[in-house]
């Protein structure tokens, strides 16, 4: 039986912290085409969410757990629009390090792994549901 409500602590960790992914994920994409405002103004820095094993003394197992949200600091890119208020003198404007494509595999593999985690939890509740019935 504690194997059983182990398995739900980790699987929910793994969901927990996929969907704080798939948050800075879509909080990505809906900024890709973020624009600077005026000159030498800096559009948005795409985030990156890292990971850590976290020990929980109350179960005595290792669960995943998000490590911190941080900036990428790949360079932003640059798109000629000499019209843009922030362009600068030579008519580029600063564009957000964004890779729409990137952000959905990442999207995709962060889904895969949050379902696969809600599939160990199904499971697990199914067990535990029928060694409750067994013991009835």
């Amino acid at each position: 039986m504690d194997d059983l409500l182990r398995s739900l602590r980790i699987s929910t960790a793994g969901m927990k912290a996929q969907g704080t992914r798939l948050r800075v994920i879509s909080e990505n994409v809906a900024n890709a085409d973020s624009l600077p405002t005026s000159p030498g103004g800096l559009p948005y820095r795409r985030k990156v969410v890292t990971f850590k094993n976290e020990l929980d003394r109350n179960i005595g197992v290792e669960k995943i757990a998000v490590d911190r949200i941080r900036v990428d600091k790949s360079d932003f890119q640059r798109k000629y629009d000499p019209a843009h208020p922030a362009a600068d003198a030579q008519g580029y404007v600063l564009a957000p390090n964004v890779n729409s494509l990137m952000e959905m595999m990442d999207m995709r593999e962060a889904q895969r792994s949050y379902e696969s985690n809600m599939s160990v939890l199904k499971a697990s509740k199914t067990m535990l549901n029928d060694t409750i019935s067994l013991m009835r």
